[in-house]
C-alpha cells in the first residue's frame, strides 16, 4: 500500500503498529474469503459413504460434512452435486404465496405467463431495481442496448455482462450483429482442415460471438482438437476463480492449434481471453438459463404486482444491491403505497393491507426496527386482541421488556395511538413512575394481573397533559433511518435542496432530461449507495448516489479516483462535477471534481438547516444513522 493512501486516511505510514497492520493485511490478500461447509449439495459413491470417505459432525444439530474439500473429491473421481442456495428463490416463493393470499393467482416458477411484452418493456427501460441478477450498474446499462424481446434474450443477458465475455472482447460484436450494424460471421478453417461451417452450429445461437462456457470448450475440442482429456482439462482449469487456476498452460496448445488450422490468430487470442476470463466468473448456457428464469419470475411480479415484490423482497433481506429505503422508494415510484411499522398492525414480517383500486398496501413489518427480538416482538402479537389503546396497557399486557418499548417507540410506531415519537418516548419514560418496572417485560401474556387486570384501561393511569415540543421533521427523518434504514416522511437530501440549489448543484432528475445537450458540465449531490471497483474495469470506479428526485450514475476515471480517493470511499453525501454522458436511455457523469458534504448530514439532527450556508465542521457522528454503501470489488 503507498504510503499517500495512508496518509489520506489520517495514519502515519512510519509508524510501527501501522506497518506492522498493513504488512499483516498485505499476507491476507488472495486468501480465501471463508473457508465452510458448502450450504448444500451431495456425494454419490457405490459403497457406503462413511466406507469411503471420512464424514465429521458439524456444529448444528443432525449436520454432517465431508472432511474432504472440492479438489480432493474432484480428484478421485467421486460424483459432488452442489444445491445452490438463493435469497432470490425465497424471495420468488413469498411473493407467490401473497399471490395466492391477496390476489387469487395460484402460480408457480413452471406456471407464470410467458413471454410477457410487459415484463420486457420494462427491463428494457433498467427498470429493474431488486430483480435477479439485473439490477448492478453494468446490468442496467446493458438492458437498454440488449433491449430484451424474448425469453433467451434474458439468457444473454445474464451472462453477457460477466469477465468471459468482457476479457475476451466479445459484448461490442455481438450488440453490433444484434443491431444489425454488423453481419453474422463464423470464423472457419483453412479448407484442407475442415468444412468452413464447422464452428456456425457452435456459435449460431449467439450471432457467431462465444459467450458461454459450453461454446468456448467446443470451440477447444473442434477448432483447436484438444482431446477429451485436454479439454477436461481445460474445463477444470476455468473452473478455478481468482487466478488459482492453471488456464495459462493451455494457451499455446489452444492458440497454436486453431492458427495451425487456419483460424485468423486474432480470433483465437480472443477466445482464449475469454476463457481466462471464465477463469474469474463465466457462465455455461445452462447456468445462464436457469438463472433467466429467476430473472423472468421477479421481474414479472414487480411489473404486475409491485405491492408483492416490494414485501416478498423486504422480507427477504438482507440480498441484492439495494438497501430497503432503496426498495421502499422504488415501490413508492411504481405506485404502491407504503405503511410506516405500527404496533396495532404490524407483524414480524412485512404485510399487505387492502388499499384503493383493488391494490394494496405494504405494512412495513417490525424485521424493520434494527434491535428487535423476534420472540418478544411474536408476544406482543399474540396480546395484542382488538388493539392497544395505550403505551401503559401495552407494558401491562404484552409481555414485552422496556427495551422493546422504547425501541418501538423510537421507531415511531405508536401513531396508531395517536402518539408520534416524541410523545411516545415521553409516555414510555413515565412508565416506572406508575409503577410497570422493567421487570414487568419477564410476566408471561395472558397471566392475570392482581388487582388491575379486569379493569384495566387508560383512566388508570391519569396526567395532566405535557405540551412537548414538536420534532423538526429533518430529526423524524434521522430518527428513522437510525432505527428503520429508511423514511416514508422525507430523503434526507430534500432538506439541503434550497442550499445545493444556491451552489449551482442541480437535482438528480434534471441531469437526465433530453434537452440537457451531451456532455454538459453539471454538478449533483445524494447518498452514496453502491461503489463498485470491477476486477474488468482496470481501475474505473462506478458510483450509485441518490437524492430526493432520483439516482446518478457516476463513472470516475482512474486519474480522478487517485487525486480523490478518499472522498471516492469514504463520503456518505457527495457532490460529483463532471460531464453528462448519454446513449440512448443510459445516463452517466464522468466525474472530473468531488466535494464531500458527509459533515453536512449533522445537520439533520441539530435542526439547524435553516441558519444560512457555514462551513461545517468536521464530525465522526453527524452521518452515523445512514446505512452503509454496499461496496464491490
Amino acid at each position: 500500500m503507498p504510503d499517500d493512501h495512508i496518509r489520506q486516511a489520517g495514519l502515519d505510514p512510519a509508524n510501527p503498529a501501522v506497518r506492522q497492520a498493513v504488512a499483516l493485511a498485505s499476507e491476507l490478500i488472495g486468501f480465501p474469503r471463508h473457508l465452510s461447509q458448502h450450504v448444500g449439495g451431495f456425494i454419490l459413491t457405490r459403497e457406503r459413504l462413511d466406507f469411503t470417505v471420512p464424514i465429521g459432525n458439524a456444529a448444528m444439530d443432525e449436520r454432517t460434512f465431508i472432511e474432504w474439500d472440492k479438489d480432493d473429491i474432484d480428484t478421485l473421481g467421486l460424483m459432488k452435486v452442489d444445491v445452490l442456495a438463493l435469497g432470490m428463490l425465497s424471495c420468488i416463493r413469498r411473493g407467490l404465496d401473497l399471490l395466492q393470499a391477496h390476489y387469487g393467482k395460484d402460480y408457480s416458477l413452471a406456471t407464470l405467463p410467458e413471454e410477457d411484452e410487459a415484463v420486457y418493456e420494462m427491463l428494457s427501460r433498467a427498470d429493474s431495481i431488486g430483480v435477479f441478477q439485473v439490477e448492478s450498474r453494468a446490468q442496467m446499462s446493458m438492458l437498454p442496448r440488449l433491449k430484451p424481446r424474448c425469453f433467451y434474450d434474458l439468457v444473454i443477458e445474464v451472462a453477457i455482462v460477466r469477465p468471459g465475455p468482457i476479457q475476451g472482447d466479445m459484448v461490442h460484436p455481438y450488440l453490433r450483429r444484434r443491431d444489425k450494424i454488423e453481419k453474422e460471421h463464423y470464423p472457419s478453417p483453412d479448407p484442407a482442415y475442415g468444412p468452413a461451417d464447422e464452428l456456425e452450429a457452435v456459435l449460431k445461437r449467439t450471432l457467431g460471438v462465444p459467450l458461454f462456457q459450453e461454446q468456448a470448450m467446443q470451440i477447444a475440442i473442434t477448432a483447436a482438437e484438444f482431446t477429451p482429456d485436454e479439454a477436461d482439462g481445460l474445463r477444470r482449469a476455468m473452473a478455478t476463480f481468482r487466478h488459482n487456476g492453471n488456464v495459462h498452460l493451455f494457451r499455446d496448445k489452444f492458440i497454436g492449434g486453431m492458427t495451425r488450422r487456419g483460424y485468423a490468430r486474432d480470433f483465437a487470442e480472443r477466445c482464449f481471453s475469454q476463457i481466462e476470463g471464465f477463469g474469474e466468473y463465466g457462465f455455461p448456457e445452462s447456468h445462464a438459463t436457469s438463472f433467466a428464469l429467476l430473472v423472468y419470475a421477479s421481474a414479472w411480479i414487480k411489473c404486475h404486482y409491485p405491492d408483492v415484490f416490494c414485501a416478498a423482497i423486504l422480507n427477504s433481506q438482507p440480498m441484492g444491491f439495494y438497501q430497503p429505503a432503496q426498495l421502499v422508494r422504488d415501490a413508492r415510484q411504481h405506485g404502491t403505497e407504503v405503511r410506516e411499522a405500527d404496533v396495532n398492525y404490524s407483524t414480524w414480517d412485512c404485510t399487505l393491507e387492502q388499499a384503493a383500486n383493488d391494490r394494496h398496501a405494504v405494512r412495513l413489518g417490525f424485521r424493520q426496527i434494527q434491535g428487535l427480538n423476534k420472540d418478544e416482538i411474536e408476544k406482543l402479537i399474540a396480546a395484542r386482541g382488538n388493539g392497544y389503546a395505550s403505551i401503559e396497557r401495552l407494558a401491562a399486557v404484552a409481555g414485552v421488556s422496556r427495551f422493546t418499548i422504547e425501541r418501538l417507540a423510537e421507531a415511531d410506531a405508536f401513531r396508531s395511538l395517536g402518539l408520534d415519537r416524541r410523545a411516545a418516548l415521553w409516555a414510555v419514560r413515565r412508565l416506572d413512575a406508575i409503577g410497570l418496572r422493567k421487570s414487568g417485560g419477564d410476566r408471561k401474556p395472558g397471566r392475570p394481573l392482581p388487582l388491575l387486570a379486569p379493569h384495566m384501561s387508560d383512566e388508570l393511569f391519569p396526567e395532566a397533559a405535557v405540551a412537548l415540543p414538536a420534532m423538526p421533521l429533518s430529526e423524524h427523518v434521522v430518527e428513522d433511518y437510525a432505527t428503520t434504514g429508511l423514511s416514508l416522511k422525507a430523503h434526507p437530501v430534500r432538506f439541503f435542496r434550497d442550499r445545493l440549489t444556491r451552489r449551482g448543484i442541480i437535482s438528480n432528475a434534471e441531469h437526465r432530461a433530453t434537452d440537457l445537450p451531451p456532455n454538459s458540465l453539471v454538478t449533483v449531490a445524494g447518498l452514496v449507495l453502491v461503489r463498485q471497483m470491477p476486477g474488468t474495469a482496470k481501475g474505473v470506479v462506478f458510483m450509485t448516489i441518490e437524492d430526493e428526485t432520483d439516482n446518478a450514475n457516476i463513472i470516475v476515471w482512474p486519474k480522478a479516483f487517485a487525486k480523490n480517493r478518499r472522498t471516492v470511499m469514504t463520503a456518505r453525501f457527495l457532490a460529483v462535477h463532471g460531464r453528462v454522458q448519454r446513449a440512448g436511455l443510459v445516463v452517466h457523469i464522468v466525474a472530473e471534481r468531488f466535494t464531500d458534504l458527509s459533515a453536512e448530514l449533522h445537520k439533520l439532527r441539530d435542526g439547524n438547516l435553516l441558519v444560512p450556508d457555514e462551513p461545517s465542521l468536521p464530525t465522526q457522528q453527524g452521518d452515523l444513522f445512514l446505512p452503509k454503501s454496499r461496496d464491490f470489488h
